[in-house]
Parts: C-alpha cells; structure tokens; sequence
C-alpha cells in the first residue's frame, strides 16, 4: 500500500500534486481535536456559526482564479467553465447558512395543560464527508456547510484526484478565524477512510461516488448505528414530448450529456423522443455535438475537456464499442475531434442511435461524454422506459405542458423530477435519490435532518 497520494493530470499525465498520506497519529489527533471542539462549536449558536461560516466563504471566493485553476488542473475540466463550481459552492453555502434559523428552529407540538413540550434538533457530534472528483466543491459543500451549521464539526476526506480543493477550503476557514478542530481535512487512502468511518468519534458520513464505494461504507458503518448519507451512480433520463420547444430541448439536453465531459451524476445518458420528432431532434444534436471543441482545458477555446484517467477514457471507449457491436450507430464522426485518441484521456464526444436496453450504455452508469438516443410512441412508453434502470437521481421532460409534465413526474421513479431543465441542483430543494443511487438527502430544509438528532423535552408543572 502506497504511503503518498499523487495526482496526476489528464490534461497531459504529469504528476501535479504529492502529499503524504495521513499518519495514525495525525488522524488520531484530528479526530481528538474535532471532538473537543465540537461542543464550545454548539455552544456559539446558529447566529455566530453562521457569522464565522459566511467569513469561511468569504475568503474562500476571493480566490476562485486560484481556485478554478487548481480544478482544471487536477480533473481536467475547461478553465472557462470552473469559476462556475465556485460560484455554485457559494450559492449552495450562503443558501444553507439563510436557512439554518428555520431548518434548527425547535418544533412545537400542540398545547396541553401543563406540559411544555417541544423538539430540537441537536447535532450529532463529528461528520466525516467523503467527496469526489468529478465536482469537488459542489459535492462538498452539500454536506460540509450544513453539518457546521446545525453544531457540528467536520472532517473532509476528498478524491485522491482533488486533494487541493480540501487544502484550499480548509485554508479558508483558517483566514476565517474558525476554532481549531471545526473544520479539518485528511489525506487518507481508502484502508484508513474504512477505519475513520469505524472510529467512535464519527457520528455521521457523508459519501458521494459509486455504488461500490456506497456498499463499502454501508459496511464499514455496520453495527455503529450512525447516519450515513449516500449519493451514488446515475443513468438519469429525458424525455422530449411531441409538444416540446425542439430548439430548446437539443440545446439544453446536449449540455447536460457533455457538460464536464459527461461526468455528472445527474448528467443525462438516455434521451428518449416522441416519434415524429426523432430525426429531427437528433439532426440538430448532430450539428451542435460538432461545435464542440475537445482539447487543453487550460485553452480559452476549449468546450470539451479530457475525462479524469486514461483506465476511465479506456472504460468509455468500451462502452461505445461495445453499443455499436451490437447494433448502435454513432451519429458522431470521432475523426472530427482531433485531439481524441485511443492512449489518452481526450474522449470524443458519442450520441448513438438504435440502441436498446440491453445496452449498458442504457442501463448502467457511463461516465463519460456518451448519450443515446431512442424513439418513443407517447408518455407510457416513455415512462416505462425510464423507469427500467436501476438508478433514479434526476428525470427531465421538455414539454409545454405543466400539467402533463406533473402527471409524469408522479409516475417516474426519481429523486429529482425536472421540466424543461436538466443537469442541475437547487439548494432549496432536497438533493436525494431511488434505487441503486443510495439513500438519504442533502440540502434544503430537508437535508439538515440527517446532520442532527431529534431529542424530546417533555416538561410537566407540578
């Protein structure tokens, strides 16, 4: 087991970041110092946690060309596109800072003659959050900003492929005054992300990735009775109605499959079109996939990046081999991009039609720069089809049709149910998942149940 995390570059394989790797006794202090610091943290109250987390961001967004620089480096996507992801990271933040008051506010229960009773939200002590790659400030924030919020201390275990992004949010809370032991990180290789999720001072985990990782913290946390928080793989769909904007729905759609060169849990991998709009629709997609400019993400010209490794380019590939061995056709031309070739981590970008759901790339997680396409005959074709996946994040429909589009909402198996938009997250609303994209949920109101414990007073005069 290697004792040094190295990140290497998909924009060119060099190696950009080296560090070492956690020592027993760093993470024991680390984990000490979170517990000590975790009831004076309580102790400040909501209006003071948030004062010092607002600072946090603060000073955190003062640096987004530092910041936006360092992700591009380390996982590849256009420099023109990650001052974005801060931008999101504070609009996540502030958002769960706003609503901290009414999220933690106790909760009354109707009046009785002489009782007081009430519920609070407490915290749970020390929340670890375990974050990925792919969006490394967005999938942070999620759980980071509201677990110190409702009385908690954090730790942060990020992807070996990012390990910057925690230095560089923890640095931020440091500029901000935060006591020590609020807000730490650790670099940590997978062995001793097992035994931190084992430790007694954990009262909560965080993770975002796959469903194997998701089973391999369900298991570590076995037997601790703890609340884990899972948000895992993706395979999520659309739909184009007869009725939709066509214009719109091509523009939107071809976005959310290859934004951040397809690696978006909620990115859109299956696009299923009313009849007598598929040719169509799928022209338009054509012409716009070929607009896309793959190459050096540090290029200002640059639309389309290198996804993360080289093993994970290989993997897409495959998928798109494998579709079209079966009977798919890739309406995209991978001549046209350049830059894309079989030893690299450039992946042109695939729309493939005649596809089924035999297919993996129709029911299982490609996180790549992949889409298919398939003609439907009306909304309970649609349904059914989307629904046949052993995911269930986010579900779109591009419709004119408010009501039409409510009616499927309730019948498609989601966590998220979109018209007219895709690919994206509201802080306002609940970030949860079905199926195989795991359990529990984040932001919102909502997402500060799980970060705290309900405790009961019941108070009688005597």
């Amino acid at each position: 087991m290697t004792e040094e995390l190295i990140t290497i570059s998909p924009i060119d394989g060099r190696e950009v970041v080296r560090r070492a790797y956690a020592s027993d006794a760093q993470i024991a202090r680390a984990l000490e110092q979170a517990r000590r610091a975790q009831p004076a943290w309580q102790a400040l109250g909501i209006a003071e946690r948030g004062r010092i987390v607002s600072l946090a961001v603060d000073c955190f967004v003062a640096a987004r060309e530092e910041i936006a620089r360092a992700i591009t480096i380390q996982m590849g996507r256009p420099l023109r596109y990650t001052p974005g992801e801060v931008a999101g990271f504070e609009s996540r933040a502030r958002h769960m800072i706003a609503i901290a008051d009414e999220a933690l506010a106790p909760i009354r229960v109707p009046e009785q003659a002489g009782f007081t009773r009430f519920i609070t939200r407490e915290p749970i002590g020390v929340a670890l959050t375990i974050a990925p790659w792919n969006y490394p400030l967005l999938t942070a924030v999620n759980s980071i900003v509201p677990a110190l919020m409702a009385g908690n201390t954090v730790i942060l275990k990020h992807s070996d492929q990012t390990p910057l992004c925690a230095e560089l949010i923890e640095r931020a809370f440091r500029d901000a005054g935060a006591p020590v032991g609020v807000f730490q990180y650790l670099h940590a290789n997978h062995d001793t992300v097992q035994r931190l999720i084992r430790a007694p001072e954990i009262g909560y985990v965080s993770f975002t990735g796959s469903v194997r990782g998701g089973r391999i913290v369900e298991e570590s946390a076995a037997g601790r009775f703890i609340g884990v928080g899972l948000e895992l793989g993706g395979n999520d769909p659309a739909y184009v109605r007869e009725d939709a904007k066509l214009d719109h729905a091509v523009e939107s759609l071809v976005d959310g499959a290859f934004f951040n060169s397809g690696q978006s849990c909620c990115g859109i991998q299956r696009i299923y079109v009313a009849r007598a709009h598929f040719d169509e629709f799928v022209e338009r997609a054509v012409a716009l996939t070929h607009d896309y400019v793959l190459g050096n993400p540090l290029h200002a010209d640059t639309t389309l990046g290198p996804v993360v490794r080289t093993r994970a380019a290989a993997e897409i590939r495959g998928v798109i081999d494998e579709a079209i061995s079966a009977g798919a056709q890739n309406m995209i031309d991978p001549s046209r991009f350049d830059k894309a070739s079989e030893s690299s981590c450039y992946v042109a970008p695939a729309i493939l039609t005649r596809v089924n759901h035999r297919m993996r790339v129709m029911n299982e997680e490609c996180f790549g720069p992949v889409v298919g396409i398939m003609p439907v005959d009306g909304d309970d074709d649609a349904v059914a089809l989307m629904n046949d996946s052993p995911y269930g994040l986010t579900a779109a429909v591009y419709t004119q049709d408010q009501d039409a589009a409510l009616a499927l909402g309730r019948r498609v198996q989601t966590g998220t149910f979109f018209m007219n938009r895709c690919d994206y997250l509201d802080p306002a609303l609940a970030w949860t998942g079905v199926k195989n994209t795991g359990r529990g949920v984040s932001l919102s109101v909502v997402g500060y149940e799980q970060l705290t414990q309900a405790k009961s007073f019941h108070l009688r005069s005597v």
